[in-house]
């Protein structure tokens, strides 16, 4: 009796657990296990061209292909093009070989019902590109179901003919620059929200219950008001012609021909962004403040500490705690801000959130956005373990 006791009350909690374990495993693993497989599986070209590329295997130049690869690959252009799928191919080939994705639909008009015992010849006519190695290397490397090809270009890498590993040209480095500045971005923001945070937090902590529930409040405004809407919001308040600027014109700080530019720039974003996560810094840190009871400050200042002393001393450790959480919070936050950064950044604004949105709305190259969202993840779980194992929550704690 006592051992199916047992059973029912274990298994009872487990049962209340289920919603929330499926809820994660649809949410959030589900996709993520999606978006790991995005980033280096894509069978396109290998579906769409199989008997090319079982050919190709046993090539490796420096000549080009032999007559069949070129009738081969003739005829499943042709069906590519009843298929209506030759632009898809083109775009794939592209991305390793830029500049060769209008080769595949002049080809395929000009080739269809074509009969001609030299291929080779006739689709060089055609195009001649069908020359290069480049393209049929291109298209061979195009070809494989699973590679590191997408995290290789998400860190600026590429890989050679020879199969080395180089960098890209000066010209098309983008992405680790992108990542720097994300992450610096992150940590500026941080800063500026503890360093206002911090003080707003306290007085909530400190100013009589009315106050205090005033400026609780306040804070919680944001929460309320969509997101798209304070980004908007900051358009208008930070253009030349806008509210902050005529301020600062009407106290003479600036000419009124020299207005500042604070939109679709760096500064804009950094203000926007500081706004917006501001209250995820004040939130955690008033919970810890608000439980410290005030009389350690009185005992500190009964033991001969000044007000400074007794702050550094006694207050600030007990209130590390709901810094870490509130810092944390907003620097992973920070990392995946994608609207203001739209917005109020403009191009010079931008973090690498932005670059993950292009490739999946504009450039429809999933594979690299998934590569570089992966990236993304792994760098913040290291920092996340690294914040964790040296200034973890709990080692801030006092004993």
């Amino acid at each position: 009796m006592t051992a199916q006791y047992d059973i029912k009350s274990r298994i009872g909690p487990i049962g209340l657990a289920l919603p929330l374990v499926a809820f994660i495993v649809i949410t959030f693993l589900i996709p993520l296990a999606n978006m790991i497989k995005e980033s280096v599986y894509d069978a396109d070209v290998a579906d769409a061209l199989p008997r090319t590329l079982r050919l190709l295997n046993d090539w490796v130049g420096p000549d080009l292909p032999s007559d069949e690869v070129f009738r081969t690959i003739a005829e499943e252009i042709v069906v590519l093009q009843e298929n209506r799928t030759i632009g898809k191919i083109g775009i794939r080939v592209n991305r390793v070989v830029s500049g060769t994705r209008s080769v595949w639909g002049k080809t395929a008009r000009r080739v269809d019902g074509v009969e001609t015992d030299d291929m080779r010849t006739t689709m060089v006519g055609i195009d001649d590109r069908w020359s290069d190695l480049a393209l049929w290397q291109g298209i061979k490397k195009a070809g494989q179901r699973y590679s590191a090809k997408h995290y290789l270009h998400a860190v600026d890498l590429t890989r050679g003919d020879d199969g080395s590993i180089r960098r890209v040209d000066t010209e098309q480095r983008v992405y680790n620059t992108l990542y720097l500045r994300t992450f610096w971005v992150a940590l500026l923001v941080t800063l500026l929200c503890l360093v206002i945070g911090y003080p707003i937090a306290y007085a909530i902590a400190h100013t009589p219950p009315t106050l205090s529930k005033i400026l609780l409040f306040c804070v919680l405004v944001p929460f309320w008001t969509s997101l798209l809407a304070r980004a908007t919001s900051w358009l208008v308040l930070l253009q030349s012609q806008g509210v902050v600027n005529d301020v600062l014109v009407w106290l003479g700080i600036v000419p009124d021909d020299g207005r500042l530019s604070l939109i679709r720039n760096m500064t804009g974003t950094l203000i926007a962004m500081t706004q917006n996560l501001l209250p995820f810094v004040i939130l955690p840190t008033y919970a810890v403040l608000s439980s410290i009871p005030p009389t350690y400050m009185r005992a500190a200042a009964s033991l001969g500490a000044n007000p400074f002393q007794a702050f550094v001393r006694v207050y600030w450790p007990q209130s590390l705690p709901g810094i870490a959480s509130g810092c944390l919070l907003v620097f992973i936050l920070s990392i995946g801000f994608y609207i203001t950064p739209a917005i109020v950044g403009g191009t010079k604004g931008q973090l690498i959130s932005n670059m993950i949105a292009y490739h999946i709305n504009d450039a429809n190259n999933w594979g690299l956005a998934a590569a570089i969202s992966v990236i993304v993840l792994m760098s913040v779980l290291i920092l996340y373990v690294v914040f964790d194992r040296w200034v973890g929550v709990d080692k801030l704690k006092l004993s």
